[in-house]
């Protein structure tokens, strides 16, 4: 029987290799894999154009695009999961010691205000050091990928979206989610990489960046979509957690790191499902509400594919 081909983009890391490379494969559909050099494009064609069958997608972009009525629908697999720690950078010159120190200042932000890992910082900023995020003036760099959305007042774009000259120059003290090589710059904590783990460990803190969305008039002509593409990622994720608790990934990326010191603190560093990940998701559409990017909660069934609301994978 001739599978149905449907267009799709993820980009590669260990978790979906194995989908990608045709060593797991879906029963009735083929995923025809799209390679998109710059994600974050691939996000843009997603929730401004439909563009693909199956995407996978920033989450805060998703919630955002959702409650402006953009027709896709997530599967609650999460591709990528991070430590943002190491997204607040600031201009040492200008003498920050700490976070606690960005109230009443001006902040940059990579790109637009819905970002994902500015929302995951953000959250860092406020709650690991009690900040009114509502004191800081953000300036993200760039525009939002749902052009519906409506920032509140205290953010305040860069007119030239030089966020890297400007955190290097001092005009910015601080930022959120940028790569800036300067001397001038450094990241706000000594070692972000223990900070992370150690919020992993005292608060429970492993934020979800990315999920997968679907067509909607695709589940609609036929669910089985959600159940097939999900258990396709699912599979070819448990082939690279195996490689991973067997100590066979030989040059681990800075991604592979996140995953094993992930794996101190659970058996599966990438849980998919709804219920292993219920509390990551409620405080990120917590934060997503706090930081005025929705206006209010959403419930899950809202959010993910009714055929896959109980799968755990």
């Amino acid at each position: 029987m001739t599978k149905t081909k449907l267009h799709a983009v993820s980009r590669t890391q260990g978790n979906n290799r194995a989908l990608k490379e045709g060593k797991v494969s879906l029963p009735d559909f083929e995923l025809d894999f799209e390679e998109v050099p710059v994600l974050v494009h691939g996000f843009r064609r997603m929730v401004r154009e439909l563009a693909y069958d199956v995407c996978e997608m920033a989450l805060t972009t998703y919630i955002c695009a959702k409650a402006h009525g953009v027709k896709f629908t997530a599967l609650p697999i999460f591709l990528v999961r991070d430590f943002h720690h190491d997204a607040i950078l600031h201009h040492v010159p200008s003498g920050l010691t700490s976070p606690a120190d960005l109230a009443g200042k001006r902040v940059g932000v990579n790109r637009g205000y819905t970002v994902t890992t500015g929302v995951w910082a953000r959250s860092i900023i406020q709650e690991e050091f009690d900040v009114d995020l509502s004191s800081i003036t953000w300036a993200p760099s760039g525009d939002e990928h749902v052009a519906e959305y409506r920032a509140p007042g205290n953010v305040q774009p860069l007119e030239d979206g030089d966020l890297a000259g400007r955190l290097s120059s001092g005009d910015l003290v601080a930022a959120v989610g940028a790569k800036v090589d300067h001397p001038d710059v450094a990241t706000m904590f000594e070692d972000p990489f223990a900070a992370a783990v150690g919020a992993l460990k005292t608060r429970g803190l492993y934020p979800i960046n990315h999920c997968v969305v679907v067509r909607d008039e695709l589940l609609e002509q036929n669910p089985d979509v959600a159940v097939q593409v999900m258990e396709g990622f699912a599979a070819s994720k448990r082939l690279y957690v195996e490689e991973l608790k067997a100590g066979r990934i030989s040059a681990p990326s800075r991604v592979d790191k996140i995953h094993q010191a992930a794996l101190d603190y659970m058996d599966d560093p990438l849980p998919y499902g709804i219920e292993p990940n219920r509390d990551t998701l409620e405080k990120l559409i917590g934060h997503a509400v706090t930081q005025k990017i929705i206006s209010e909660p959403m419930a899950m069934e809202d959010l993910f594919a009714k055929p896959v609301l109980d799968t755990v994978a």
